[in-house]
């Protein structure tokens, strides 16, 4: 699985970060993002993919992109 964020529509909300901060991040510059390791990079952990997908159901903007 890999993810990325729609910034076009992210509301910056921060529930991705809330429920998966190991791969979500509110940067200094208040934009929320997928951390430099996460970002382009085949996410194997199965733990890691569940708390994306609650992620992705959470999110209110429908930003979060999950690639299978």
């Amino acid at each position: 699985m890999k993810v990325s964020i729609d910034k076009t529509k992210c509301a910056v909300c921060g529930s991705c970060v809330a429920i998966c901060p190991e791969v979500f991040e509110m940067r200094d510059d208040g934009v929320v993002d997928v951390k430099p390791e996460y970002q382009g990079v085949d996410i194997t952990d199965t733990q890691i993919q569940e708390k994306v997908r609650q992620a992705f159901d959470a999110c209110p903007a429908m930003a979060i992109v999950i690639e299978e």
